[in-house]
């Protein structure tokens, strides 16, 4: 007879502990995973039912230091639930800050167009297009892999006609040249350096190199994208990128010398997270 649901999730836990912090409560996903229902259902409702005999290879997998999102296959984002492959960067509790950031600055200007640029999954512009319902938005993304999965992510969500995932790499030159103009631009892009000894190494097996290392300094796409801001803000538009925790002094820099204002933020731990950036000229408010 199979171990009831309660057993298998304390030796699930167990074994989870040596790769986790949260090894009851990842032990808890993996069996709402396998049971194909809730969290919370799994807790109110199926403690005492048998456990499903797919729920241990999920478990040696995650144990094996296979991130959770790759074991299920999705992850949640800004209230999303999106799918995720190994071509896409799994989308962290972090990089939400942006949409937060965003929300306050166009509080009273809702944007109209919005664009990601790396794409990835899709995670920055389907939640942004969920905080705006009257917005369009185009994620650009050079790699054809992950390309497909934020199509299939924009295609999960109710009003997909929102939203243009398109192939754009921003090394090319003419990268920007049929994009037009937004009010929002939002990046999550490639800012590692080559070679850092502080990247976790789960990340690094585990995430696509091409969304992670950025030179040697991790500051190259930044040079590339923020002076391109000029071409694509609308007048008192905004722009918010992710940074390194080190970065925020040497990112304001190559926005101001754009002729950029720029606004350093924090995250939750207090490690400088996100760059805000805005025309000097125009209106911020």
């Amino acid at each position: 007879m199979a171990d009831s649901v309660a057993a298998a999730l304390r030796h699930a836990a167990a074994l989870l502990a040596s790769v986790t912090d949260a090894a009851r409560l990842e032990a808890e996903w993996l069996m709402a995973h396998a049971l194909g229902c809730s969290r919370s259902k799994l807790l109110l409702r199926h403690m005492a039912d048998p456990a499903p005999a797919t729920f241990d290879a999920l478990v040696a997998r995650r144990a094996s230091g296979a991130p959770l999102a790759h074991v299920t296959g999705e992850t949640e984002f800004y209230g999303l639930i999106l799918r995720v492959t190994p071509d896409v960067l799994v989308p962290r509790s972090d990089t939400e800050l942006l949409i937060d950031i965003a929300r306050e600055k166009l509080a009273s200007r809702p944007p109209r167009r919005i664009l990601d640029c790396g794409t990835g999954s899709g995670a920055l512009l389907l939640a942004a297009l969920s905080v705006w319902p009257q917005a369009e938005g185009v994620g650009i993304e050079r790699s054809p892999a992950a390309l497909v999965v934020a199509r299939g992510n924009m295609a999960a969500q109710k009003e997909p006609n929102r939203a243009t995932m398109m192939a754009g790499d921003w090394t090319r030159s003419g990268w920007m040249d049929d994009l037009g103009r937004f009010d929002l631009v939002l990046a999550n892009p490639p800012y590692v350096a080559t070679g850092d000894p502080d990247l976790a190494a789960d990340v690094a097996a585990s995430d696509p190199h091409g969304a992670l290392f950025a030179g040697k300094d991790g500051l190259d796409d930044y040079r590339i994208l923020i002076p391109a801001l000029s071409r694509l803000l609308v007048p008192g538009g905004w722009a918010v990128f992710e940074i390194g925790s080190r970065q925020g002094e040497a990112v304001s820099g190559i926005a101001e010398a754009a002729g950029l204002r720029a606004e350093v933020h924090q995250d939750l731990a207090h490690r400088p997270r996100a760059v805000s950036m805005w025309h000097e000229s125009g209106d911020a408010g």
